[in-house]
């Protein structure tokens, strides 16, 4: 599968560092960035996403080639630049998909897929602008396998229980109890990914519900999640604010 063209307006300007980099997600690399001198710290949509799909693609329990990614963003996810389009004057009363045709995150949230699948992934990933100032919510879908429906003909709770088993010891990770729908505001300020696991009427399609704070786990809170990985310091280190409601 190629990748679109929007790839082509971001060459890389230091390519000699390339072999010196972690993917810097640690529910993925942990170990790699603990060694690493130089990390990349994820984009906001790919750690919502990522996060949300890795226990489906990991034990390939789902069609690896029609993934789908309905994300909606806050304005900041745009940075603080002086643009039009993301004054939240403008995004105010609004609600817009963007980026459809290709979106500069969409090859890091396939290449991160794949390389948890160890083969090609299919993504169609559409993000959307939401009159919201913070706050990543991502809504994923994925067929599920025969072989994970046989799995889980005779246990309502193996899906549940794969994401609880997969995120256990993750600090940064909340999977939710079956049947909830995590929403913005109660991972606001805090460096936390909440997820919750759906499948709706039992039938071969899962939603999967991730939200985080774009400005937290979705950027800076990551960072310093890293940093304190890289350095020796406890993961949690200046991180344990709860999310601040409303």
């Amino acid at each position: 599968m190629s990748q679109p063209d929007i790839v082509k307006d971001f060459p890389r300007v230091a390519p000699d560092l390339v072999a010196q980099a972690a993917y810097g997600l640690p529910e993925v690399n942990r170990e790699a960035i603990r060694g690493a001198r130089l990390v990349a710290n994820p984009g906001c949509y790919p750690t919502a996403v990522q996060l949300g799909l890795l226990p489906l693609v990991e034990t390939g329990m789902v069609d690896l080639g029609h993934l789908i990614a309905d994300a909606k963003s806050g304005v900041s996810g745009a940075g603080r630049k002086a643009e039009l389009a993301i004054l939240h004057a403008e995004a105010a009363d609004n609600f817009k998909a963007y980026g459809v045709a290709g979106h500069r995150h969409w090859p890091e949230i396939r290449q991160g897929l794949e390389q948890a699948a160890g083969k090609p992934v299919g993504l169609t990933f559409v993000p959307h602008l939401t009159p919201m100032i913070r706050g990543i919510h991502a809504t994923l879908y994925a067929r599920i396998t025969a072989a994970a429906a046989e799995a889980a003909r005779s246990d309502v709770a193996f899906f549940q229980r794969l994401y609880e088993q997969r995120y256990r010891n993750e600090s940064f990770v909340d999977v939710m109890p079956a049947g909830s729908h995590p929403d913005t505001r109660s991972v606001r300020a805090a460096n936390v990914c909440r997820l919750a696991v759906h499948r709706p009427q039992g039938g071969d399609t899962l939603v999967v519900l991730s939200v985080i704070d774009n400005l937290v786990k979705g950027a800076a809170g990551q960072a310093v999640q890293n940093m304190n990985i890289m350095f020796g310091l406890p993961e949690s280190q200046g991180l344990d604010q709860i999310p601040v409601v409303p």
